[in-house]
C-alpha cells in the first residue's frame, strides 16, 4: 500500500518527539503493508513548518531508516491549513503531495465549514496545483451533507482523502457513516494513515482496506490512486 498522509517526521509537529519514535511508527507501517510513505508535517499557525524544515528533516529519516533496515520509501509532503495557502508558489511546489508539485494536501477544518472554501481551491486549481482535501469525513458539516459540501469540489477536480481510522470506525461512528456515504456516493479517492503514534492501530491501513468491504476498490484506494499521483 500507498500512505500519503502521515506526521513521521520528529518533533516538526505533534506527530513523534523522537527519532525512536519515528522508526517505530516506520516499522509499524511496514508491518501493517505500507510500502511507500509521505512525510506530510503540519503548516499552520502552531507548526508554522517550513519546506526547508521538511525536506531536511525527511532526509535525515531517510538515512536513518536504511541504517535501521527498515524498507520503507519516504516522500516529502506537507499538510496546509487554509490559510497557508497563499504561500508563494515555488514553497507550495516544495510541499507537494509524495514530491509530486502538482498535489497539494489541504486540511479541512475539523468544525465549520468556510463560506469561501470553492474559491480558495479554485484559486489552487488556477495556479495548477489540484487540492486533495484530507480527512473531510471528520468535519461535522461533512457528516451532515456529503454530497452538498463535497460533490461541488470533486465535480471541479478537488480529490478527496480519507483516514482509516474512520473508515474503519475507530474515530467513531459519525466518520465511519460519512466515510461509507462519501464511498458509495464516489466522492472518495485514496486512504491514509495520517498516522501520529507508533503503533500499527494508529496506522491501521490494512484493517480500514478490510472494511471497505470491495477488495478492488481498497485496492485503487491505497495503490492505483496513490500511485497514478506520484
Amino acid at each position: 500500500m500507498i500512505d500519503l498522509h502521515s506526521h513521521i517526521l520528529p518533533g516538526l509537529d505533534d506527530g513523534p518527539q523522537s527519532l525512536a519514535g519515528a522508526l517505530d511508527l516506520a516499522q509499524a507501517a511496514v508491518e501493517d503493508g505500507i510500502q511507500l510513505m509521505a512525510a506530510t508535517p503540519h503548516v499552520r499557525e502552531d507548526y508554522p513548518t517550513t519546506a526547508d524544515e521538511m525536506e531536511t528533516a525527511v532526509e535525515r529519516l531517510r538515512g536513518e531508516l536504511v541504517d535501521a533496515g527498515i524498507p520503507l520509501e519516504l516522500r516529502t509532503g506537507g499538510e496546509l491549513a487554509l490559510d497557508r495557502l497563499g504561500l508563494a508558489a515555488d514553497e507550495l511546489r516544495r510541499f507537494g503531495l509524495g514530491g509530486s508539485p502538482k498535489y497539494l494536501l489541504v486540511e479541512t477544518p475539523y468544525s465549520g465549514w468556510p463560506l469561501d472554501m470553492e474559491a480558495r481551491l479554485f484559486q489552487l486549481h488556477a495556479a495548477g496545483f489540484t487540492p486533495v482535501l484530507a480527512h473531510p469525513e471528520r468535519n461535522a458539516e461533512v457528516q451532515a451533507d456529503p454530497a452538498g459540501h463535497l460533490g461541488p469540489l470533486v465535480r471541479t477536480g478537488t480529490l478527496v482523502q480519507l483516514t482509516a481510522a474512520s473508515v474503519d470506525g475507530r474515530l467513531g461512528r459519525r466518520a465511519k457513516g460519512a466515510s461509507a456515504r462519501l464511498l458509495e456516493l464516489e466522492l472518495a479517492h485514496l486512504l491514509a494513515s495520517d498516522a501520529h503514534a507508533p503503533a500499527i492501530r494508529a496506522v491501521g491501513m490494512k484493517a480500514a482496506s478490510e472494511a471497505v468491504g470491495d477488495g478492488a476498490l481498497a485496492h485503487w484506494l491505497t495503490w492505483d490512486v496513490p500511485a497514478a499521483m506520484l
